[in-house]
């Protein structure tokens, strides 16, 4: 099959140099009721979103899947209009936020109606195969998140939907876990709905510093992303150097074929952006779309990482999952 971008299909060899989880514009639900101090600036975020897509480009990125869920400001056409301002090829989401953080009102009232699962497969199917809202723009990804504790029933409806939407059309799935957990229980739901685990890829991986739970998830045939590079002590999440340790770990086990890595990185926030403590600093001042081909590649080469294996997890990698 072909990569469905938000400018049109390309074949998987198109994909290049990929960025599986970033978020060229993104809000917390909510963030709508805040416009009076908050305003969009199109022009503005345009400027600058563009000026972003160009400078992973210099760094040879080809691709991004913007990871953004529907009620967190999902804009395909903001996206077609970034692509087509830099040349950058994006790759756009179906999907809803976990319980926690997500907009959940409207599903759960849905479901204490009726099949709110339904629903949901309608909603993605339809935004998969003919287009989101009035834009034309089709969705590449099937976007699902869980909490950390558990996959709760609210996120339960999302996951299986998706899958059904992924066996009908072989679109890819990707996933946000929590803190470093339920990657194997993300994993083992999807394939036991019958999604295909080569088009899957579970996010948020390098949460978790256990080689252990990695294994067990990778035993179900999916990938896994190392997808928050350079956010280090913020949201459950560890120290890039103990990162790197598990990675290397995993490709020494042989599994440069199941690991793909980005950042989860933010270029414009909706509403007004957060306000970071000066102590909390420290955490994100390598949080930034360039820091993988900056920081961590040459570290990795140190490392004794070759020039293959990195190939495999930035380039093979994504275009069989998306391509």
């Amino acid at each position: 099959m072909s990569a469905q971008t938000v400018t049109g299909p390309i074949e998987g060899a198109q994909l290049g140099f990929t960025l599986p989880h970033e978020h060229v514009i993104f809000g917390y639900p909510g963030y709508q009721g805040d416009v009076t101090l908050g305003p969009f600036d199109h022009a503005a975020a345009l400027a600058q979103c563009t000026e972003t897509a160009k400078a992973v480009m210099s760094r040879g990125v080809k691709t991004v899947v913007d990871a953004t869920p529907n009620e967190c400001g999902r804009d395909p056409a903001f996206l077609r209009e970034v692509s087509q301002a830099s040349g950058l090829q994006i790759l756009c989401s179906t999907g809803f936020y976990y319980e926690g953080e997500g907009g959940t009102t409207y599903f759960k009232f849905r479901a204490s109606l009726g099949d709110a699962q339904s629903e949901i497969y309608e909603m993605m199917l339809r935004e998969v195969t003919e287009g989101i809202g009035n834009t034309g723009i089709r969705a590449g990804v099937i976007k699902l998140a869980s909490s950390a504790a558990e996959i709760t029933p609210y996120e339960q409806m999302f996951f299986r939907a998706g899958a059904r939407v992924q066996r009908e059309t072989g679109v890819p799935i990707i996933t946000h876990t929590q803190e470093g957990q339920q990657g194997p229980q993300q994993a083992e739901l999807l394939v036991g709905e019958g999604a295909d685990p080569s088009r899957i890829m579970i996010g948020h991986m390098d949460g978790n510093t256990d080689p252990d739970y990695h294994r067990a998830t990778l035993k179900h045939g999916v990938s896994i992303a190392f997808d928050r590079l350079g956010l280090q002590g913020m949201v459950g999440t560890p120290a890039d150097a103990q990162r790197l340790e598990v990675l290397t770990t995993l490709l020494a086990d042989g599994y440069a074929g199941h690991l793909l890595l980005s950042h989860d990185s933010i270029w414009h926030w909706l509403g007004r952006a957060p306000n970071i403590p000066e102590a909390a600093l420290p955490a994100v001042k390598d949080w930034h779309p360039l820091h993988l081909s900056d920081d961590i590649l040459p570290e990795l080469q140190r490392r004794g990482i070759s020039q293959e294996q990195i190939e495999q997890m930035t380039v093979g990698n994504p275009a069989r999952i998306f391509g």
